[in-house]
């Protein structure tokens, strides 16, 4: 009996702040299931250059800086990953900050909330109406696939980091409203919630022990995700085997509950 196998031959995938973390992660797992990838990076050209050659050189894997925080930035990437190999079938949108100082939300600073909107939401718009508006003029049944990368934080809220709580609980919303309008369409649209997750974005928060304790405490594994357990069920969700899922919230925190 044939193993199963998550493949992706012949499919391009365009993956947003894919020069590390969970970005770099998912960056890999597609070029396993043999998609031929599309990353973004905005200021580590030298990690990116170097995990794209790493995983084929410019025929099968293509790192394109450029900065995303305004719908027109996300519409210039879509743009250039055409421009690279011609087709987009799945759009994973994981960029986003999480400004790691607690700030309270009587004092956070007009810019503080607008960069964190702006980065996390704003550019999403550019990147999905433009990925959606040429993936609609592909064949069908299926066209294309949207993954949105959001937080525990979307559903739970965040004390203290609520402008990424906000950007994050936009995406959810986003996911199904998108899916609602295209699906129907041939167009998947899905989101993945990760909780606590071991990146270089948390990693200064979970090198404070108060914090680490105060976080694990919270999730029934014991233990923060490593980024390899976010990026399986984002590829899953772009292959045939998630072929009925659309418009889902896909908690991946480790059995953590969603309150507190």
């Amino acid at each position: 009996m044939p193993g199963l196998s998550l493949s992706l031959d012949g499919k391009v995938a365009l993956i947003t702040g894919g020069s590390r973390g969970i970005g770099a992660a998912t960056v890999r797992m597609f070029r396993q299931a043999g998609a031929r990838v599309v990353f973004s990076y905005e200021k580590s050209r030298e990690t990116a250059e170097a995990l794209a050659a790493e995983l084929g050189g410019p025929t099968l894997c293509r790192a394109l800086q450029q900065p995303l925080s305004t719908p027109e930035d996300g519409r210039a990437l879509i743009a250039a990953a055409l421009q690279s190999f011609g087709q987009l079938d799945c759009l994973i949108v994981n960029h986003g900050i999480w400004p790691a100082h607690d700030q309270p939300f009587d004092t956070m600073p007009d810019a503080q909330w607008e960069r964190t909107l702006a980065i996390n939401l704003a550019s999403v718009f550019g990147l999905v109406q433009a990925a959606a508006a040429h993936m609609l003029t592909q064949p069908g049944p299926v066209r294309g696939h949207i993954v949105l990368i959001a937080s525990t934080a979307a559903q739970r809220g965040e004390a203290f980091h609520v402008d990424y709580a906000a950007s994050k609980g936009a995406l959810l919303s986003l996911t199904k409203s998108l899916s609602s309008e295209l699906a129907p369409r041939g167009i998947y649209v899905n989101c993945v919630a990760p909780g606590w997750v071991a990146t270089e974005m948390s990693l200064a928060a979970l090198r404070d022990p108060a914090t680490s304790k105060k976080a694990t405490a919270l999730i029934p594994l014991g233990r923060v995700g490593h980024v390899d357990e976010i990026a399986g069920p984002v590829v899953f969700l772009c292959t045939p085997l998630a072929g009925f899922i659309s418009g889902e919230i896909f908690n991946v925190n480790g059995g953590a509950v969603l309150v507190g």
